[in-house]
């Protein structure tokens, strides 16, 4: 089996803008060479400023928090998969160029649990998908906030678990995944046994008593009973309480007791498959104190888990091209196997060729599936890598003409084309780089 690396933050922002550097954050500095970045980063915020006209605006546009995290990952070559919102909750997927083409069935659900059911101020966004035949699952989560609010909280992770349901066979619920990572504000308290103020527990803390602490954590208490969490499994903080703080400083508010609110856990399937076994490893668990912006500090992860070697499936091969000409008609060509299943609705899209988010393509066109080329065991078909599975060689592929119209791209260029299903959940193949030229005999010469 691959090894693939993931890195998780979660951080409850406290509606604050994205003004601090958040290359410290992301920790692409540690990483000593391309080969060691982490093949994907999972974001997940929550409390993102979301009064009504900053939540229309992100609807059209990317939110700030977006564009921060994007920016800063685009030099690395990493490019935004997914971004899921419920009112303050946010959450974003971003993975290396490399890994695009291997991504199957993004579906995202998501939970409100505030106000009864009624508001978004709480609850879960989810995203699942398959990497490399694997299906995983990730969970961002805001819970009902106060110390004595336990039960509230165990209410609303049970009721995201009952109430997200997925339409992919073998992983309809949450847990029903290889993978799942949940993270987020889970807002568990010191319970009241402790009986400590805040200020007795800040002394502790700078006193390094954390694991005292720890033993009284409501998080672990309710794992422990079986009421909420007890499926998944968390490596215990060694990093002092996320929460809360003075804004704009490292110092403890005193008017409230410190907790480990942040939290980022874990569950593996371990014998999903006959003969094999899946595994995570958690590389680190860490909190960044030097972020000043919120009362929360954020929280982030880095871990492995174990996908299948060489793993291909429903991959089309969009045909090399040449060049392309503004002004135009222009073809291009998708040769997919017998275990593609095409749509009138599956659709190519035509991308800058840094493209950095799956939702940047400049123009597209729907499959005409109406006019196709059948090819059995011929040439074209047989022996292609890209697009033949193990248990799809020799069997007839099928080849379309795509044709994009003269109006499709208006300025010269390098592009690439991304072949996506129907509900754009899947992203089955992508072209080599290409240029498009100006039309022959249109350029305005210099001294004119």
């Amino acid at each position: 089996m691959d090894t693939l690396r993931i890195y998780i933050i979660t951080w409850n922002v406290a509606t604050r803008s994205p003004d601090e550097n958040m290359l410290d954050l992301l920790d692409v500095k540690k990483f000593k060479n391309k080969d060691s970045l982490p093949d994907f980063y999972i974001i997940g915020l929550q409390e993102v400023k979301s009064q009504p006209q900053n939540y229309v605006m992100d609807t059209f546009f990317n939110d700030p928090w977006t564009n921060a995290f994007k920016t800063a990952l685009a030099p690395y070559d990493y490019v935004k998969v997914k971004t899921s919102r419920l009112v303050g909750l946010l959450l974003n997927i971003f993975c290396l160029r490399k890994h695009v083409v291997h991504l199957r069935d993004i579906y995202t659900e998501q939970t409100r649990t505030g106000l009864m059911g009624f508001w978004g101020n709480k609850g879960a966004v989810t995203t699942r998908l398959q990497i490399y035949g694997c299906s995983v699952c990730f969970v961002n989560c805001h819970l009902a906030p106060h110390d004595n609010f336990v039960k509230e909280r165990i209410d609303d992770y049970n009721t995201i678990l009952q109430g997200q349901k997925f339409t992919v066979k073998d992983t309809t619920t949450i847990l029903f995944h290889d993978y799942v990572f949940w993270f987020g504000d889970l807002n568990f308290r010191l319970d009241d046994e402790i009986s400590l103020p805040a200020n007795v527990i800040i002394k502790k803390i700078e006193s390094n008593q954390i694991a005292s602490l720890l033993d009284h954590d409501q998080l672990k208490q309710v794992m422990a009973s079986g009421e909420a969490f007890s499926e998944l499994i968390e490596n215990g903080p060694t990093f002092q309480p996320t929460y809360k703080y003075n804004f704009h400083s490292q110092v403890y508010d005193p008017k409230r007791r410190p907790a480990w609110t942040d939290r980022i856990l874990y569950r593996v399937n371990k014998f999903a498959y006959e003969n094999i076994t899946l595994d995570v490893k958690q590389i680190s668990y860490k909190s960044y104190d030097q972020y000043l912006l919120s009362d929360h500090k954020p929280v982030a992860s880095e871990i492995t888990m174990k996908v299948f070697s060489n793993y291909t499936e429903r991959q089309v091969e969009l045909k090399p091209v040449d060049s392309w000409v503004i002004d135009s008609e222009n073809k291009a060509i998708v040769t997919m196997e017998a275990d593609v299943t095409p749509s009138d609705w599956d659709w190519i899209g035509v991308f800058k060729d840094n493209f950095t988010g799956l939702d940047e393509y400049v123009t597209y066109v729907f499959l005409p599936i109406s006019t196709h080329e059948n090819h059995s065991n011929d040439s074209e078909c047989e022996g292609e890598s890209m697009v033949a599975t193990s248990s799809a060689v020799n069997q007839p592929c099928t080849s379309y003409v795509v044709t994009f119209p003269d109006t499709a791209i208006r300025a010269p260029g390098n592009y690439r084309l991304l072949y996506f299903t129907k509900n754009s959940d899947s992203i089955l193949g992508m072209s080599e780089c290409f240029t498009v030229e100006e039309t022959p005999g249109c350029r305005v010469p210099m001294d004119w």
